[in-house]
């Protein structure tokens, strides 16, 4: 007997059988449907990150973009991306976010930072989240970078953010400044974290505890604290020792050096503006604070 090959003949018009669906096979599947949460961010010239901010958040049914004045093409990239986008003068941090929070559509808010992005394992855990409960609350690990590099010790290491909430049951303090989450909950951990773009380099580290200053002390002044002189040395050495020595911050290099000069900064700087007077000009420094919107400022609270 011969052995022969047989070539197999394609038929133009009748499909090979291998790209036939099996006898009762599903379609592919199609996406999950969007979670019922509103992203919410504030901004002002934030075109640098607000691109990648809204990409991370696209499991979210809405992703609202309140706008404070931007001129450097922040609005028509959010509504490229798909968001909406609505305006409102600058408030103040605090106020500015409720404000973001009331436009929203849902109830369960995810706040971020025009310099924040959501990492694909918290994208992935907001899928498997209990949003039957208004009472729920999570925090997120935040992962901060001073231009491409992470600050793995010091002032900012292991920091959680209260980001995702339900606005029945929490909201955002109206604070100048330090806008922190506050809810009547505990919050649970939400695994995964924030990256934090917030630093060009060393000197915006600085730059940036300089510039809030005078929101602290304002701060302050509203609260009714007090500062005395002889307490700003050891208010500043206890502020650098805890960072750069307690918490390591020298393991980081020069920078981790940069960002507990930055803790000594935001520690005595707003008292020094209180005992001279100057906290007067923290009213000025709220109309100007938009010139540093797209960064976080809840990283250094008033100690």
């Amino acid at each position: 007997m011969t052995n022969s090959t047989v070539i197999p003949v394609f038929d133009p018009v009748r499909p090979a059988a291998a790209s036939l669906p099996a006898a009762g096979a599903m379609p592919a599947s199609a996406p999950p449907p969007p979670l019922p949460i509103s992203a919410v961010i504030i901004t002002f010239n934030a075109a640098a990150h607000i691109d990648e901010v809204l990409r991370s958040l696209a499991m979210c049914d809405e992703r609202l973009v309140l706008d404070s004045g931007s001129t450097d093409g922040t609005v028509d990239i959010a509504r490229a991306a798909g968001a909406r986008v609505e305006h409102q003068p600058f408030l103040g941090y605090g106020l500015q976010k409720r404000r973001a929070v009331v436009l929203a559509t849902h109830d369960w808010i995810l706040s971020l930072d025009a310099d924040e992005i959501l990492d694909a394992e918290a994208q992935a855990a907001c899928r498997h989240l209990d949003l039957a409960n208004p009472s729920h609350c999570w925090s997120i690990w935040r992962r901060t970078f001073v231009g491409q590099r992470e600050i793995r010790h010091g002032a900012w290491r292991g920091e959680r953010v209260l980001r995702l909430f339900n606005r029945r049951t929490a909201g955002f303090k109206a604070f100048a400044v330090h806008e922190s989450v506050e809810s009547r909950h505990a919050p649970r951990l939400l695994a995964g974290s924030i990256l934090h773009f917030g630093f060009t380099d060393c000197r915006d580290v600085l730059a940036r505890s300089l510039r809030y200053a005078p929101l602290k002390a304002g701060i302050m002044r509203s609260n009714g604290q007090m500062a005395r002189v002889w307490m700003l040395p050891l208010r500043g050495l206890a502020a650098f020792l805890k960072s750069y020595v307690l918490r390591s911050g020298w393991r980081d290099g020069a920078v981790g050096y940069v960002v507990a000069i930055g803790r000594v900064i935001d520690s005595v700087l707003p008292r020094a503006m209180l005992i001279m007077g100057d906290a007067d000009i923290a009213a000025q420094a709220s109309a100007a604070a938009p010139d540093v919107l797209p960064a976080s400022i809840d990283t250094a609270p008033v100690e």
